[in-house]
């Protein structure tokens, strides 16, 4: 289902990009299907990587969460948008004083890149806004006042919110756009997904050919359209923010779309009895 071909056979493509809110877990809860599937790439040997735009939460934390329940990954198979942002950093800014409105986990990976961060916004160079669930006031003030100082204001992501267990939270992009309406200035760098700096992270660990890529993820406009602007080919599951009215409305078509991992697995193994019963057929 959707735009462009697509292989015949969803276990046919090389390497694997995972979102993980919404997609694998939310919360704590393993959603339906995921260790089946991962379990069946892995016998594979195919090339898997996990891409959040969380920002809060380390690439170790997201580590020790997946292997809690029961999905087998390597700390080198993960990436955040707060680390990214790192990476960003040290590759275009390295002598940045980044004022940061996020939680300790941001902070937390941009000091273990050597990234400087300061709490003065008229010394800051640079304003990285993350998700923060102690977001106030006079943060807002701060990061506002450093960007009218002539701070570069980025995030880390552009998610407006953010599937827990039982509700939908603000995320990033709701700070982002306070600070934006307070500073009179737009974000000139938003990190995450879809961006192409994540993309080309992402595919240089993957080191295969982005069309033999899958990007599989629960958000259109960010995980499906990060697939579809960089190269790769699509698959929404339906256990997290969109819903198949959205792709209406949005315009954006995944190449699959899923209720769950389990209707993936459903469908292959149907094609699986399916083909053999025309090879015995043929015999």
């Amino acid at each position: 289902m959707g735009k462009g071909k697509v292989m015949e056979n969803v276990y046919d493509y090389d390497a694997y990009c995972f979102d993980l809110d919404g997609t694998i877990y939310v919360s704590q809860m393993i959603l339906p299907g995921v260790n089946s599937f991962i379990s069946s790439l892995r016998s594979q040997g195919k090339r898997l990587l996990f891409l959040t735009n969380t920002p809060v939460h380390t690439r170790e934390e997201c580590y020790k969460r997946l292997l809690s329940l029961g999905v087998p990954c390597e700390l080198d198979e993960i990436l955040t948008a707060g680390y990214v942002s790192g990476m960003y950093f040290a590759e275009y800014a390295p002598d940045a004083r980044v004022l940061v409105v996020g939680e300790e986990a941001l902070r937390s990976e941009l000091r273990a890149i050597g990234i400087t961060m300061t709490e003065d916004p008229t010394h800051s160079t640079h304003v990285l806004v993350g998700m923060d669930r102690q977001f106030h006031y006079d943060k807002l003030h701060l990061a506002a006042k450093a960007v009218r100082h002539g701070a570069v204001l980025m995030a880390t992501n552009p998610d407006s919110c953010c599937p827990v267990q039982g509700d939908i939270i603000p995320d990033t992009g709701s700070i982002l756009s306070s600070i934006e309406a307070a500073s009179q200035q737009k974000a000139s760098v938003v990190i995450g997904k879809p961006s192409r700096y994540y993309a080309e992270k992402a595919l240089q660990l993957l080191n295969v050919n982005k069309s033999s890529c899958l990007m599989i993820g629960d958000r259109l406009e960010t995980d499906i359209l990060f697939g579809q602007q960089n190269g790769m080919k699509t698959a929404l599951v339906l256990t997290g923010i969109s819903s198949r009215e959205d792709i209406q409305e949005t315009g954006i078509l995944p190449d699959y779309i899923w209720s769950s991992f389990n209707e993936c697995i459903m469908e292959q193994d149907n094609q699986y009895e399916h083909s053999t019963e025309l090879k015995v057929k043929r015999t």
